[in-house]
């Protein structure tokens, strides 16, 4: 018994003292390139994908995909940085990193799911309620993440609800409501990130 409490001792320690850190797995660089996805997937959009109210698998294809790319290449980089032997740490932090964004994601697919099968009439709403709760994983991530950060969500919240205010009708699904606040949304991020980290990363 006296093991087993010790043990979970050790455990808990080890949960506070990575919620004490600041996560520094997110990169600038993986981060800018989801922009840059972003705003490639609206001009595809723009270019191949016209009429993408009639066309919603498409349309869906399209930018869930471009949201898995992104994924994976924030992921990959992650990953990497856990390596070693000595980087107990760096997964511990990592990991709840990830417990902190992912329901937020979890909440957007199942999101999207019952809208598609249920309320096809209201999926012009899925941008902005895309950036409102991407916004919550950043708000979300914020304690494990540079002040800064915070600056960032507001910024996705903002993005979204001005998307759902105003992305209707004849703008509903136009490619610069999902380009243009995912492709500003993420290179300010990738700024904070390189001021606030990298840079300081570099000094001696």
């Amino acid at each position: 018994m006296e093991l087993h409490e010790a043990l979970t001792q050790i455990s808990e320690i080890r949960h506070q003292m990575a919620r004490a850190e600041v996560f520094r797995g997110y990169r600038a660089l993986p981060v800018a390139f989801s922009g840059v996805l972003a705003v490639t997937a609206a001009f595809a959009q723009a270019a191949f994908l016209p009429d993408p109210e009639v066309r919603i698998p498409e349309y869906l294809v399209l930018w869930v995909g471009t949201a898995v790319v992104s994924g994976l290449a924030a992921g990959s980089e992650m990953l990497w940085r856990t390596r070693g032997p000595a980087s107990w740490l760096r997964r511990e932090i990592t990991w709840l990193a990830v417990e902190q964004f992912l329901p937020c994601l979890a909440a957007g697919a199942l999101m999207t799911l019952v809208l598609v099968r249920s309320a096809p009439e209201s999926l012009w709403m899925l941008p902005g309620l895309w950036q409102i709760l991407f916004s919550l994983g950043v708000f979300a991530s914020c304690r494990l993440l540079p002040r800064a950060t915070f600056g960032v969500a507001i910024f996705y919240l903002v993005s979204g609800l001005a998307s759902l205010a105003f992305a209707r009708g004849e703008a509903a699904f136009s490619p610069w409501a999902m380009g243009a606040p995912f492709g500003v949304g993420q290179w300010f991020a990738a700024v904070v990130l390189y001021r606030t980290l990298e840079c300081r990363d570099d000094q001696p």
